[in-house]
């Protein structure tokens, strides 16, 4: 028998994303893996909403709304109890290939090495168009930012390589090494957890893998529009408080001083592609 994967969808208030999001895992369960929807304190009937379309998985309703890692967390003491091997993490915002999870796992059971594995990640609305094709992080010139970013999908994309760090949009872990870093770090609030998990897994000699034949897509604004700015402030915030975490100064000192070039920078970025913050 194969060993149990657990996939973990984290919601909040957002229902009718989770259930496009559970519909696109449908053939994944078909294979055995255990879904997990943990709803982080919602208020629009997100649970009820959920369960009528899902009547079979399995939710975890926490009391009130614990932020990415805390709610994570949360769902992965229930993985625990299930007695898990592998854990995928998996924003509610997303649809997933049909084989997205199987790459993934193989990728843990055959490099022991490898603590992470993450997809190549898409834009729902435009789904030609990279969103996440592996992560640069350089602590001391304070440099975080996705490869590929609004680029074309193209064949140089489909190389699976060791990368800086996995978006919490979607990885997979063994359940023991998630474990023994200790989980998502709560207390960041918004942003840069999975820099800093990355970073510790990478801590204990073990590589970040990015594996282009898994796919995803995110329901992210592929156009220019939205608030950059306040987007910019909060990834800020999370970025600064990383740089503190590390003691990385000079990281902390360049981010603050290149942050009016990192709003421009997002802007044009939003326009004609490249490498910046994801948003």
């Amino acid at each position: 028998m194969d060993p149990l994967t657990c996939i973990v969808v984290l919601n909040w208030n957002g229902a009718e994303e989770t259930v496009a999001c559970l519909e696109s895992l449908a053939p994944v369960l078909v294979k055995g893996y255990k879904l997990l929807v943990v709803d982080n304190g919602s208020t629009d009937g997100s649970p009820e909403k959920i369960r009528a379309s899902f009547p079979a998985v399995e939710q975890l309703c926490l009391p009130a709304n614990l932020g990415y890692a805390g709610g994570n967390n949360a769902g992965f003491r229930r993985v625990r109890e299930m007695q898990a091997e592998f854990v995928i993490f998996l924003n509610n915002d997303t649809v997933v290939d049909a084989g997205f999870s199987a790459p993934l796992v193989e990728t843990l059971r055959l490099q022991p090495l490898a603590g992470i594995a993450v997809p190549k990640i898409l834009y729902m609305d435009r789904p030609d168009i990279l969103w996440y094709a592996g992560g640069v992080v350089n602590m001391a010139t304070g440099l975080i930012c996705h490869i590929g970013l609004r680029q074309k999908d193209a064949p140089e994309f489909d190389r699976p390589y060791s990368t800086g760090y996995a978006t919490g949009c979607c990885f997979a872990m063994r359940c023991r090494d998630f474990e023994e870093v200790g989980g998502f770090d709560e207390s960041f609030a918004m942003y840069a957890e999975d820099v800093d998990l990355s970073l510790r897994v990478r801590a204990l000699g073990k590589s970040v893998e990015y594996v282009p034949s898994s796919r995803v897509w995110h329901k992210v604004s592929a156009s220019p529009g939205g608030h950059p700015f306040r987007k910019l402030i909060k990834k800020s915030a999370g970025a600064l408080h990383l740089f503190r975490k590390y003691r990385a100064w000079s990281g902390m000192v360049l981010y603050v001083l290149l942050l009016p070039m990192r709003l421009a920078g997002t802007l044009v970025k939003q326009q004609f592609g490249g490498c910046a913050h994801a948003e």
